[in-house]
This record gives C-alpha cells, sequence and structure tokens, in this order.
C-alpha cells in the first residue's frame, strides 16, 4: 500500500492522474457538446428535452455522474496539490528565467483558468443540474429547455458563460495534448494528430457552447 500510496503522491503520480482525469472530463464534453447542440435543431427544445430526460433518469447515467464528479474532485485536487508540490521544490524562480519564450501564457495560466473554470462550474450546476435533479427525485415535471431560455435572457449570464467556455478552450489548448503526453502516448506519427486535434477541439467545443447563450439571447432560438 505504501508503494501504491507513493504512486499517487509523487509528482509523476500526480502528473498521471491529471492526464487520466483529464482524459475523462474531455471524453465528458464531447457527449455534454453534443447534447448541447440539439438546441440549434430549433424545434421548439423538443430533441434536446428528449436527451436531457434522458440524461436525467438513466440509471447507468446517474451512476457515471458518480464517477464524473469524483474526476473533477480529483482533477482539480491533483492540481492543487502538484502546483505545491512545484512551488515547494522550487521557491525561488531563477534570476534569468523567460517563461514567455519558452511557453505560452496559457499553459503557465492552467491554475488561473482552471479557477475561472471551476467558478463557471458552479454557476452552471446551480442553473441547470440542481434544478433537474431537484424534478427528478420529487417526481415532478421539468422542461429543461424553457429554463435555459428563461435563464439566458440577462445579458449577465450570457456575458459570464461566455467567458467561462473562453478560459475551458484556453486550458483545453494546453490541457488536450498535454493529457496524452503525460499518459506516455507519444508517437512520432502520432503526435502531431493528437496536436492538431487538440487545437480544434479546444475551439470548436466552446464556440458551440457559446453559441448557444449567445443564440438564444439573440433570439436565434426560440
Amino acid at each position: 500500500m505504501s508503494s501504491l500510496s507513493k504512486a499517487f503522491t509523487s509528482s509523476i503520480g500526480r502528473k498521471f492522474v491529471m492526464g487520466l482525469t483529464g482524459l475523462f472530463l474531455i471524453s465528458f464534453l464531447v457527449v455534454h457538446v453534443s447534447i448541447n447542440a440539439l438546441i440549434f435543431l430549433n424545434d421548439s427544445g423538443e430533441t434536446f428535452n428528449v436527451a436531457a430526460d434522458f440524461m436525467g433518469h438513466n440509471i447507468v447515467i446517474r451512476i457515471m455522474e458518480i464517477g464524473l464528479f469524483a474526476g473533477i474532485i480529483l482533477h482539480i485536487v491533483q492540481a492543487i496539490m502538484l502546483t505545491a508540490q512545484n512551488n515547494a521544490a522550487r521557491p525561488e524562480k531563477y534570476a534569468y528565467n523567460k517563461p514567455q519564450a519558452n511557453s505560452t501564457w496559457y499553459s503557465r495560466s492552467m491554475g488561473l483558468l482552471g479557477t475561472l473554470i471551476l467558478m463557471f462550474l458552479v454557476l452552471h450546476l446551480y442553473h441547470f443540474w440542481w434544478p433537474t435533479k431537484v424534478a427528478v427525485y420529487t417526481h415532478q415535471e421539468h422542461n429543461t429547455f424553457q429554463n435555459i431560455v428563461m435563464i439566458f435572457q440577462e445579458l449577465w449570464v450570457v456575458v459570464i458563460y461566455v467567458l467561462g467556455v473562453i478560459s475551458l478552450g484556453y486550458h483545453l489548448l494546453h490541457g488536450f495534448q498535454s493529457s496524452f503526453q503525460t499518459m506516455g502516448w507519444n508517437h512520432k506519427k502520432w503526435t502531431p494528430v493528437v496536436k492538431t486535434v487538440g487545437v480544434w477541439f479546444s475551439i470548436i467545443v466552446p464556440i458551440i457552447f457559446a453559441l448557444m447563450p449567445i443564440s438564444i439571447y439573440l433570439g436565434w432560438i426560440s
């Protein structure tokens, strides 16, 4: 047990857990953005509500939801511990260190971006996940699409959501490829492909997420 504990508390172990949970959360984003995109059918939310109702009531999905929250919490905890570990190992910055010459600003700001995403996630859960769960456990009818339309009538909410998914985009821009690298899945032929897919994923997914509140606020979807 001590060897196993050391494997997950060492710097390499923490990076491995970060990479593994990161890939798991990326797979969740694929499902989430696919369901959200259903509102662009503009059928008064009929198809979207069917999908949302399935996700809310299906027992397999509800069990996987527990794993999702565990993955999010583990990802956050490991990120905090890894940052603290790195800072403790190098309490003083090198005098001639120029990080801007060796890395992008978003790769150096993963902690800040992660914090912004966490704040956005709390608001998102409050607006959508919580009302859905209350309806499920109290056996009440809940029109998820109607709830979304009502919430995105407020400009400040739309702005926060757009800023949240922009932070997500930059977080993914570094985290997507980094997760594969951390897992040791490097290949001369396929690593450039992973990087390219990661860039497009980091752009397309946040755009779809951002278009939802923008489209509703501007009346493109009713």
